[in-house]
């Protein structure tokens, strides 16, 4: 009976193919999400804090811009757009963070959404909700 050639063992095949995505222990992953959720809690509670500020500002304004002269007026509604810019790019950080969370449970993070590559650890420490590797970042913004 001739002998036929064997597969490959499993063991030989992983160690010559690419990492799969996603593969990292349970405690890693728990570990990013609990980071990703206390950023989001930190956000969420600075937005908050942000509203807030630009409540009291309106009520102020309401009750104390008599004999505001137009340099006045300039001043404080700049003030005002100020304070809606900076909330508003507390929302957009939220679902970044929040979109980063769905992508860690759905094992797409980590890895570029342009090319697939992995997303170096140490832009992901500086950047946790970062969706983009470094040279797929540096050309959208050169656009």
């Amino acid at each position: 009976m001739a002998k036929t050639a064997e597969p490959k063992t499993t063991a030989a095949k992983t160690a010559t193919a690419k990492p799969a995505r996603g593969t990292r222990t349970a405690a890693e992953t728990e570990k990013i999400r609990l980071a990703l959720i206390e950023r989001r809690d930190e956000l969420k509670t600075e937005h908050d804090q942000t509203l807030l500020e630009i409540h009291e500002l309106q009520q102020h304004r309401l009750t104390d811009s008599a004999g505001d002269d137009q340099a006045d007026t300039g001043t404080k509604t700049g003030e005002r757009e100020q304070e809606i810019t900076i909330a508003n790019n507390l929302a957009d950080r939220i679902v970044q963070v929040e979109r980063a969370l769905e992508r860690l449970e759905e094992g797409g993070y980590g890895w570029c959404e342009k090319c697939g590559n992995a997303i170096p650890v140490e832009r992901l420490a500086a950047f946790p909700s970062a969706t983009l590797c470094v040279t797929c970042k540096q050309l959208e913004e050169r656009r």
